[in-house]
């Protein structure tokens, strides 16, 4: 049985990401600039089935919370998410969304915070392997020594949020 994926645009300061939504709720969130192939490449390990339909309504709430967020809001979103990871990868995207806005932590903390000290490059992996842009802020993971690196969205985007959180 196929699963229908809908997805949509959001756009706001020359940043377009594309948004997925599921049967369940948002899935995924593309990086600026890559559009209808990432998002594809990514949705067919999870939904391989999938028929895409492009619908701005089923994902107008999404739309606006993203928005929001890139103009500087700080509310953050209580809109479900539908995330598809390892229990491990879970653990940390849970840590992720327990940075408050306008702080940072380094990949080290990070994985002192999940109570493993010793697998940082485990939890870099993990950080990076995040479907969700912004909804899980993993944005606010930057290196030991203060550097902002490694970021799915593209270092202009991690640097203008992280800009924008601290204003």
């Amino acid at each position: 049985m196929a699963n229908t994926i809908h997805w949509a645009y959001a756009e706001q300061y020359n940043f377009r990401l594309v948004l997925v939504k599921s049967d369940k709720s948002l899935c995924y969130v593309g990086s600026p600039g890559e559009g209808l192939v990432e998002m594809q490449q990514h949705c067919a390990k999870q939904f391989p089935s999938a028929d895409f339909v492009q619908d701005l309504q089923a994902l107008r709430e999404y739309q606006y919370a993203i928005e929001a967020w890139l103009a500087g809001s700080r509310e953050a979103s209580s809109l479900p998410l539908d995330v598809a990871g390892t229990e491990f990868q879970r653990s940390i995207w849970q840590a992720l969304q327990e940075i408050p806005y306008g702080q940072t932590i380094s990949y080290s903390e990070l994985a002192e915070r999940i109570g493993k000290p010793q697998a940082v490059r485990a939890v870099a992996s993990a950080v990076g392997a995040n479907p969700l842009l912004l909804f899980i802020p993993y944005h606010r993971v930057i290196r030991k020594n203060g550097d902002a690196t490694g970021f799915r969205g593209g270092m202009e985007l991690k640097h203008h949020l992280l800009k924008t959180e601290q204003d």
